[in-house]
């Protein structure tokens, strides 16, 4: 490569959608930087850094070349048989075929050939010319921008243009938001290459208010953010003005002794918004502060993109901090003006909570009977009748009839919140106001944190219920949500899945392992489609194995590794409470010095059982055992299995599995000295009797045998 310069490539459009700004700009950098790499114009390890601004997105490139090298290329043309006649002239074939690629007979002695007699193949080789940055960028700019992630195209038409089939105002382009501007630098020099109808150039624009001069020449590739800065008043990187809106943040907080609300969604979308972030302190009546936190800070962060300040023990304030902008010397009429707009927000909060309060859940109970909830599953009233029977028999089994009432009653009102203003207003308090207007009508406090909890977790990482009825409701409601659907034929699909099954799954998985419950999955499984009044036919196994799946990729998350979980969920067992402490067993197993001997002698095991039809048909039978070491296994076997037995049966699978370690010489011995599968049927039937005790040994903890590849 030669001439290599950094490479700047800005467009100038309006304002961007917000919530994609940052894909947007990766997207388009890494397009653009990937395709001048795909042409040989930058070195695969080439850097690259994305800008995103509301109203521009720009990549810079390090170390363009403004000419590609050259490279060879081999062109298969047709078999010699077809190419050439029988005195080895071309024949017209070939002849058309050079034409093609502007080529003549002179060509042919330069050909080569390859492979013999009949399969030998005609090959050109050729040196294609090096593509230029301006034929480069081109093709990359277009490429960039036709891959962007543009949540919806915008068509607009161009004032100005080029070319025999231009007419302004008619003529249309299709893009995210009309662009304005293009750049494009090599070091220095205008790259000229075109895009939406614009021309590129080194000229760009600033801040619209805070920038020194409407118009920024741009001196050259690596001037761009400086230039930005100082002359347009614009932070161009997008993490760069992210980091500096969070500096400012806590700078503000901390001198209130607060802190403000961590929220990295709305962070990114502010970013997003803004071109030179100033942070700005407001508050609003403290009055307002009787309203649940949780509708004022959703109002001030969906409504407004407010960060609303938190006290010590996390409780909300009547400060807020609001990211302008602009930075005027006086900041006063900006702080007066946001102060003005969150009042009537806040007083349609608390307008909400007032009314709400006015009919107890109960009272809306018998409503749910007119919102459909499916049209195959019915309404929200007869869900809810589902998932409070599910609920009073997880409570029967988890702690009798008392907690089989609470959930019973928690899982009755849960869903009657979705029948409040303020959770019509804001969708994402349904729960939390439920478990609020439950302490109003006087219910208690488990029967509150079990309705304001039954949708926990509602993502990964979200805290479990904090209660016995919550989790008992949540269980009960996951189930009914993974069954009713399974049933109807509704399964995730690909990466479809409209009904977040696979997060329903993952809690059912979460709750059942981190809380230790001792409740059998398939009970549980069939317990919830017994809910249903129709048949589900394979649904049920289905349900089961979708829920296996789900805890295969749980368990490897915690940093087990694919053996090791394989290992133990091979044996489908019924209880996942224990799981974690078969697979620590497993894993203290594997460090021993036995264990890969002990593993594959299990899969040997496994393996002669599988094919033979007479294994665990007959007893063991200790006069049938003829040779040394057979005997001598089935001596060990009868020391170590009961103590490996005791070790699991008190819930201490490592030393279950360690006792195994005893097994070793004993195995290696059978399987270098025995003959199971002889020709006397008795002897046969009992050695494998033998090996079929010894496999279920080995195996209770998990199966030793997925240890070993």
């Amino acid at each position: 490569m030669n001439d290599v310069k950094n490479l700047l490539v800005e467009l100038l459009v309006e304002e961007l959608p917000p919530k994609a700004l940052r894909k947007l700009g990766e997207a388009f950098a890494e397009t653009l930087t990937r395709s001048l790499h795909a042409q040989g114009l930058v070195a695969a390890d080439a850097s690259f850094t994305p800008f995103a601004t509301p109203r521009r997105l720009a990549v810079r490139v390090m170390g363009v070349a403004a000419r590609a090298a050259d490279r060879a290329q081999q062109t298969k043309l047709m078999p010699a048989s077809v190419a050439l006649d029988a005195q080895g002239a071309p024949t017209p074939a070939l002849l058309k075929k050079l034409a093609a690629l502007g080529l003549g007979a002179k060509a042919v002695p330069t050909l080569l050939r390859q492979g013999e007699g009949a399969a030998q193949t005609l090959f050109l080789d050729s040196v294609l010319p090096g593509a230029s940055l301006a034929e480069g960028l081109q093709k990359a700019l277009d490429e960039a921008i036709a891959k962007l992630p543009i949540p919806k195209l915008m068509q607009y038409q161009l004032e100005h243009g080029e070319g025999p089939d231009f007419q302004p105002g008619w003529t249309s382009v299709n893009f995210v938001r009309p662009a304005h501007g293009l750049v494009a630098l090599h070091g220095s020099l205008v790259v000229p290459v075109r895009a939406l109808g614009l021309a590129a150039g080194r000229t760009t624009q600033g801040h619209r208010f805070e920038a020194a001069r409407p118009g920024i020449t741009l001196q050259d590739a690596d001037s761009y953010v400086q230039q930005l800065r100082d002359e347009g008043a614009v932070i161009a990187g997008f993490d760069a003005r992210r980091a500096e809106i969070v500096r400012q943040l806590g700078e503000v907080a901390a001198r209130e002794g607060l802190r403000a609300i961590d929220d990295e969604a709305l962070l990114d979308e502010v970013t997003a918004l803004v071109e030179l972030p100033k942070v700005l302190l407001c508050r609003f009546e403290p009055e307002f502060l009787a309203v649940p936190q949780e509708c004022l800070i959703l109002t001030m962060k969906a409504n407004q993109k407010y960060f609303p300040l938190l006290d010590g023990r996390g409780r909300l304030t009547e400060r807020f901090l609001v990211v302008s902008n602009i930075d005027p010397a006086d900041p006063s009429r900006i702080i007066e003006g946001n102060e003005r707009v969150v009042r009537p927000r806040l007083a349609d909060a608390r307008f909400f909570f007032d009314q709400d309060r006015r009919s107890t859940l109960e009272s809306r109970v018998p409503q749910l009977a007119r919102v459909v909830y499916h049209g195959k599953l019915g309404t929200q009233g007869q869900r809810s009748e589902r998932v409070q029977t599910i609920a009073q028999r997880i409570g029967e089994q988890l702690g009798g009839a008392t907690l089989a009432e609470e959930a019973g009653r928690a899982a009755m009102l849960a869903k009657a919140d979705l029948l409040t203003g303020m959770v019509g207003e804001f969708p994402e308090l349904q729960g939390v106001m439920g478990g609020y207007y439950a302490r109003h009508d006087g219910e208690s406090e488990a029967v509150a944190f079990a309705i304001e909890d039954h949708y926990r977790p509602r993502f990964a990482g979200d805290a479990l219920p904090r209660g016995e009825a919550g989790l008992v409701v949540a269980l009960a409601d996951k189930l009914e949500t993974l069954t009713g659907l399974f049933g109807i034929g509704q399964r995730p699909s690909g990466d479809k899945d409209p009904f977040a099954l696979r997060r329903h799954a993952l809690g059912i998985t979460r709750m059942l392992v981190e809380r230790e419950l001792p409740l059998a999955l398939p009970a549980l499984v069939s317990t919830a489609f017994r809910a249903f009044p129709q048949d589900h036919g394979q649904a049920q196994a289905e349900v089961m194995h979708f829920l296996f799946e789900r805890l295969v990729g749980y368990l490897r998350e915690l940093g087990y590794s694919a053996a090791e979980v394989d290992a133990v969920v091979a044996l489908r067992p019924d209880h996942w409470a224990t799981l974690p402490q078969r697979l620590a067993a497993v894993r203290a197993f594997v460090a021993l010095p036995e264990a890969q001997a002990l593993a594959a002698a299990n899969k040997r095991v496994a393996n002669i059982l599988r094919k033979s039809e007479a294994a665990a048909q007959v007893p063991l039978d200790a006069a049938l055992l003829r040779e040394r070491a057979e005997q001598a296994l089935a001596a060990a076997l009868a020391e170590v299995g009961p103590q490996a037995d005791a070790a699991f049966a008190r819930g201490d699978f490592t030393a279950s599995l360690q006792a195994l370690a005893a097994l070793r010489t004993p195995v290696d011995a059978f399987f270098d000295e025995v003959m199971v599968n002889v020709d006397d049927p008795a002897l046969r039937a009992n050695r494998l009797a033998l090996l079929q005790a010894l496999h279920a040994a080995m195996n209770r903890v998990a199966d030793l045998a997925r240890l070993v590849s």
